[in-house]
């Protein structure tokens, strides 16, 4: 192997020792946990040499989100899968995903909870391939709802799934919220599943 091919497998490397580290950290401590000298600690270099693989912590908690994204759309996945029978219905469908969503969120707290409270400055924008990972979570939903209502308009749809995956999100948030006293994960799922099933039976009708 020569000089150049030794480089470019220390610093592969070092990135990937980099995102498991800060994986353990997001795991453990949350968002909070990040910073550079802890990690380079962890991973045995020296801080500087960080910035050598990552823009800066913002380009390695994306990182560490994508494999959270992945992880989330396996599970969407499966949860789908569970349903592909047509005979089970577009309401079951929607109602298996929401909660896998709710399962998910309650056994990666952290992990999750970074997807959404990481936040940048004023002046850097997300990338776009991370906007693109992300989009892919309401893809899931979008094909229930044309079942449900197969005359709405493809931009309708897209922009009803969203607002689904938002009012769903939206309750997880706060029924996991421990500061506003959380609920028990029996009682969440039963909320998250009354409030699709009503989203559903309110959507215009073939």
């Amino acid at each position: 192997m020569d000089y150049e091919s030794k480089a470019v497998a220390r610093r592969r490397k070092l990135r990937d020792s980099l995102i498991a580290a800060a994986e353990e950290t997001i795991e453990s401590e949350g968002l909070r946990g990040m910073k550079a000298r802890e990690l380079a600690h962890k991973v045995g270099c020296a801080v500087g040499a960080i910035y050598n693989v990552f823009a800066d912590l913002d380009d390695l908690i994306f990182a560490v989100n994508a494999l959270t994204l992945e992880q989330l759309e396996k599970t969407l996945a499966i949860a789908g899968d569970q349903t592909a029978d047509p005979q089970t219905g577009a309401t079951r469908k929607l109602r298996h995903l929401a909660l896998a969503y709710t399962d998910y969120a309650a056994t990666n707290r952290r992990r999750w909870r970074a997807l959404f409270d990481h936040r940048l400055a004023e002046d850097k924008d997300v990338p776009t391939w991370y906007k693109t990972n992300l989009a892919r979570l309401f893809a899931d939903i979008e094909e229930p709802l044309r079942q449900l209502s197969p005359a709405m308009a493809d931009e309708e749809r897209a922009l009803l799934a969203r607002s689904l995956f938002s009012a769903v999100h939206g309750i997880v948030l706060i029924g996991l919220e421990e500061k506003l006293q959380s609920l028990p994960l029996s009682v969440l799922r039963e909320q998250v599943t009354k409030m699709v099933e009503a989203f559903a039976k309110g959507l215009p009708k073939p």
